[in-house]
């Protein structure tokens, strides 16, 4: 579906209670990641690649983002810096693709060049400023929780044209990266919510949706793609499943949340 997808979509999941305040996860929720980060791989890897076609670098994209080696999880749990987890997906990319001549310093040079690339891509979603002039218009905060560090998160907000969202958390704010509840409370407590009647979209089924809804908060998954909720069988392996699956409500598309927000008692 598309980001954008129309109101007329039905809102599914539990019901829930009046909507205080509404926290958002950043990337691929509010900000087109995916899209900014391919930009930035092909401006960095264009002169190691210079036969790549479009299809090529689709591919070269997928392989980055897919993170087969989990060095972005992995460096949420304190294992690698920033930079290193770039690194190593970056490395792990191009041995994939035998590119000769990717040692310390072109892997070096790479992260600089996407570093310098990709501000310039990053792009809020059509439906982002429609949704956040909705939520001033009925007076509801709100603000963002990310799993990575706030300064960085603060500048692609700015990059995005969302210097409006000011309440955001990082894996820095509490030394703690979602699922864990207190990631979501601290939003919460800097909204001036409980957490019950907080609103949390997020596109990632388990740290955004039942992450969330574990914490005790409204959770929405946000399925850009119409990818459909994942298998209780692919959750189960994941090993990160809360079960809370009956309390995590669905949309296609930001559109959708003033169906969510509108309920009587705010």
């Amino acid at each position: 579906m598309e980001p954008n997808a129309s109101q007329d979509t039905p809102v599914t999941g539990a019901p829930a209670g009046p909507v205080r305040g509404v926290l958002f996860d950043i990337d691929d929720t509010l900000v087109d990641l995916h899209a900014a980060m391919k930009d930035a791989m092909i401006a960095a890897s264009r002169r190691l690649l210079p036969d790549f076609d479009a299809a090529d670098w689709d591919g070269f994209a997928a392989l980055y983002m897919a993170d087969a080696g989990r060095y972005y999880d992995r460096y949420v749990a304190g294992e690698f810096s920033f930079t290193e987890q770039r690194g190593l997906r970056a490395r792990a990319v191009f041995a994939h693709f035998g590119t000769p001549g990717f040692d310390a310093v072109a892997e070096r040079e790479w992260i600089e060049d996407f570093e310098r690339a990709q501000p310039g891509s990053i792009k809020a979603y059509p439906d982002v400023v429609p949704a956040l002039d909705a939520l001033d218009a009925a007076g509801i905060p709100y603000g963002a929780v990310s799993n990575n560090v706030h300064d960085y998160q603060r500048a692609k907000l700015d990059h995005a044209g969302l210097q409006r969202i000011s309440v955001l958390v990082g894996i820095d704010t509490v030394n703690a990266a979602k699922p864990e509840p207190r990631v979501f409370w601290e939003g919460c407590r800097l909204l001036g919510t409980a957490p019950a009647d907080t609103l949390y979209v997020g596109d990632n089924y388990l740290l955004d949706a039942e992450g969330s809804a574990a914490a005790g908060l409204q959770a929405v998954w946000l399925d850009r793609k119409g990818t459909g909720t994942p298998s209780d069988a692919s959750l189960n392996r994941s090993g990160l499943g809360s079960g809370r699956r009956d309390a995590v409500r669905v949309v296609a598309g930001l559109g959708e949340l003033g169906a969510l927000t509108a309920a009587p008692g705010r």
